[in-house]
């Protein structure tokens, strides 16, 4: 059976038990198996009035909520191909993508976003299709074929246009098997079920992973509904875990550190002290003194850190976007394991998880079963499996690029150990080659920057091509702040290496201005266009 069929089964056993549950500030909005399945019903009939049929493309453009998991299966179950949306998208964007895919219809979530898309697309809201009468017993799951196409994910598109991701239900099922395997490996303690939070658009592929392991497992997901108010929705949850994006991980790390330097100077100092003990680098050459102090942190001082991040909370799972290695060992130094998940839309969401007995701080894991890794001459990370996805819709020039004899070429610069353990170190694209010659992979001197100086959110290496390297900079940041902070990063790198001047950009880089992805990269070539003649100045 495919992966509908288990989650259809999963739903019925579920019955008046929770299936999914909002979190709506301080309320829990629980929607059960058998409520899902009556809507997923109506759904079909309204999808089946309209004259949608199997192998249909059909956009699906709304915020997380318990009905857009509603929304998802019944058009997958209806045989549908499921493009999913970010709602937060420029209208143009996503007029694009549904016009790429042919889409014969885009569910949307309310009348506001349905009124952004263009009036070529046929829109039905969530309200008309669940208000859809005569909708009788549940329909059987439509039996497609198993390299049928079950969604088209239209990717970020870091630089160029965005493609449409073609993942058939082989892919889907293999991923599932292995993603519902190890997250039993991840928990700490046997029960009948996670207390599982989730806040990232389900658009993405590995967000789309996370909802569907979950319904698959007929365990509930506790469905964020305000990204402005997750510090009381994650207390309202009181999750065991969730997957993450390095920034949210940062800004957690911030947050602490902020509240324990406005207390009193027992609780400040015995942190500082117990912080400077554990960051050296061989901690078995600690005096009695230093290891006394970080016993007695780790006894009474970092249990309450933990307390403060989640009652209930026993680990993070990281993805999408290079975690700081610093980040990870403040975590790490607090009893908060951070397991880092690496892939792509195009591997399915996943390529590596890491090895919970066997985490290596910098590195994403090791390749899932029944995927292989290699390197090819250029250090790029190639991949071959069963989470390899079939293709990029109508771009048949695109995808012979990308998959060479099987192979995926990933575009990222990597590293692989003896035992297999994984460390990217970044895009091949990005990769900047200075006027000396040399090869620098820009998101290592990035994270470099970032931890120099308090302040700096985002920082972005440039310098292709010219005599040396430059840096724009975000973040509410002390000029003379910055200035040490270049000394600082200055003498621990190779002469090619070394960012000779910054530029504080006025403003951040977001999805809203353009200069990040939806999922959090950077838009490397969108930056250094917006600020060229910031650019050109430093080099003056």
């Amino acid at each position: 059976m495919s992966f509908i069929h288990e989650i259809v089964k999963a739903a019925k056993k579920r019955g008046n038990e929770a299936l999914l549950i909002e979190v709506q500030g301080s309320r829990l909005v629980p929607m059960t198996g058998a409520e899902f399945l009556a809507r997923v019903a109506r759904v079909r009939a309204a999808l089946e009035a309209r004259g949608v049929q199997p192998g249909d493309r059909v956009g699906l453009l709304a915020p997380n909520s318990s009905d857009w998991a509603v929304m998802d299966v019944a058009l997958l179950a209806h045989g549908a191909i499921v493009v999913p949306l970010y709602s937060r998208q420029d209208p143009r964007q996503l007029a694009a993508m549904l016009g790429d895919a042919a889409a014969t219809l885009v569910l949307a979530s309310d009348s506001q976003l349905a009124a952004a898309l263009p009036g070529e697309f046929k829109v039905l809201t969530f309200d008309q299709a669940l208000a859809t009468s005569g909708a009788g017993p549940v329909p059987g799951v439509f039996d497609a074929l198993p390299e049928a196409p079950a969604t088209i994910i239209y990717t970020s598109g870091t630089s160029g246009e965005p493609k449409g991701v073609v993942l058939s239900r082989t892919n889907v099922d293999f991923m599932l098997a292995v993603t519902v395997a190890r997250i039993r490996e991840m928990t700490v303690h046997e029960r009948a079920e996670d207390r599982v939070f989730h806040y990232l658009p389900f658009c993405f592929a590995g967000s789309r992973i996370m909802l569907w392991s979950q319904l698959w497992r007929g365990n509930p997901l506790y469905v964020s509904t305000d990204l402005n108010n997750l510090q009381e929705e994650m207390r309202t949850a009181k999750p065991h875990y969730f997957l993450n994006v390095p920034v949210l991980l940062e800004r957690i790390q911030r947050g602490v550190e902020s509240k324990l330097s406005n207390m009193g100077g027992p609780i400040r100092g015995l942190y500082q002290r117990a912080q400077a003990a554990y960051l050296k680098p061989d901690r078995s050459a600690l005096s009695m003194r230093e290891k006394m102090v970080l016993m007695l942190a780790q006894k009474l001082l970092f249990p309450r850190i933990r307390h403060m991040l989640g009652e209930n909370l026993e680990f993070l799972v990281c993805g999408s976007a290079r975690l700081s290695e610093d980040v990870q060992r403040w975590f790490t130094m607090i009893g908060m394991p951070v397991y880092q998940v690496y892939g792509l839309t195009e591997t399915t969401g996943i390529v590596t998880i890491d090895d919970t007995k066997n985490v290596g701080l910098g590195r994403v894991g090791y390749a899932v079963p029944g995927c292989e890794l290699k390197l090819s001459e250029e250090g790029e990370l190639l991949c071959r499996g069963p989470n390899i996805f079939t293709g990029y819709w109508g771009r048949p020039d695109a995808t012979a690029q990308v998959l060479v004899n099987g192979w995926l070429r990933t575009g990222d610069q990597a590293e692989l150990d003896s035992r297999g353990s994984l460390r990217v170190i970044g895009r091949l694209k990005d990769v900047i080659v200075p006027a000396s010659g040399h090869n620098v992979a820009p998101a290592p001197i990035e994270d470099l920057l970032q931890q120099a100086a308090e302040g700096i959110q985002q920082a972005v290496v440039v310098g292709h091509g010219r005599p040396y390297l430059t840096a724009l900079v975000t973040g509410d940041v002390d000029p003379n702040l910055l200035d040490r902070a270049l000394e600082e990063i200055r003498a621990g790198l190779p002469h090619y290496q070394r960012v000779r001047k910054l530029y504080r950009a006025p403003e951040p880089f977001t999805p809203e201005n353009g200069l990040l992805t939806a999922n959090q990269k950077l838009r490397r070539a969108m930056i250094e266009a917006r600020y060229r003649d910031a650019i050109e100045e430093m080099y003056r």
